[in-house]
């Protein structure tokens, strides 16, 4: 098993608001080649300050792979396809991986 240490790859994350919008927005960016997986964790519970109030939600998250050069399209697409005013994109390096998985998320976003 080998191991790269290699900054070209991220980690997207996001919520929304049920599973139906969740596969929805992993659906089309996946058809679109801008990200090479979404992972959905539904029933997180969310809790946020938004117009001055504390508030409590339950949403889905979108755990999302691509790499830099497609991130700002992700998340500009995400922004588009969401329902939310102010949608959560977030991207985090992934600095350590095996090789051949971060291998796959490269010809995964192959057109």
């Amino acid at each position: 098993m080998k191991f790269v240490e290699d900054f070209q790859y991220r980690l997207l994350f996001s919520t929304a608001p049920n599973l139906e919008v969740a596969k929805s927005i992993a659906r089309t960016l996946l058809e679109k080649h801008l990200v090479a997986c979404v992972s959905l964790v539904p029933n997180v519970e969310s809790l946020y300050h938004w117009d001055g109030k504390l508030e409590e939600s339950s949403e889905v998250l979108l755990i999302m792979k691509t790499d830099r050069d497609k991130q700002n399209q992700a998340l500009a697409a995400l922004s588009g396809l969401h329902p939310y005013d102010t949608p959560e994109g977030i991207a985090v390096p992934i600095v350590h991986g095996l090789e051949r998985y971060l291998d796959w998320i490269r010809t995964s976003l192959k057109d």
